[in-house]
């Protein structure tokens, strides 16, 4: 599956299925409470049955009724919501929307320190 046909979502479409993501599974009822600006129920079914029809999304029967999984990797769809961010908010610039992440003011471990700094050197270590 590929990040376009994600991308090419309409937005309340991709809302849900971003958040069906973030939950991993759910039913219908659990992904409408956990969306920012709740649909209706049947909205939220019909968009699932519709995710599920583009190969995006897969259901099985579980106790409370149909529970919904997406089909790719939710570290996939992270890195695409992520390249949307950069290239909406920060002209394209990966390093840009970094040095905002690290403004917000949270403390990096020293495990986390290292990584990002392996990550860079790699980064800079790249031909173009």
């Amino acid at each position: 599956m590929e990040a376009a046909m994600i991308d090419a979502l309409p937005r309340r479409e991709r809302e849900v299925f971003e958040t069906l993501c973030r939950l991993e599974a759910s039913t219908a009822a659990g992904v409408r409470a956990a969306l920012s600006d709740p649909l209706s129920d049947s909205a939220v079914r019909t968009m699932l049955s519709r995710l599920e029809a583009k190969g995006l999304v897969e259901r099985s029967a579980g106790a409370d009724g149909f529970v919904y999984s997406p089909v790719q990797r939710a570290e996939a769809v992270a890195a695409g919501a992520l390249r949307r961010v950069i290239d909406t908010f920060f002209a394209g610039s990966a390093a840009s929307a970094a040095t905002a992440l690290l403004g917000l003011g949270q403390r990096l471990t020293a495990e986390e320190a290292a990584a990002l700094e392996r990550v860079i050197d790699q980064a800079v270590e790249r031909k173009p």
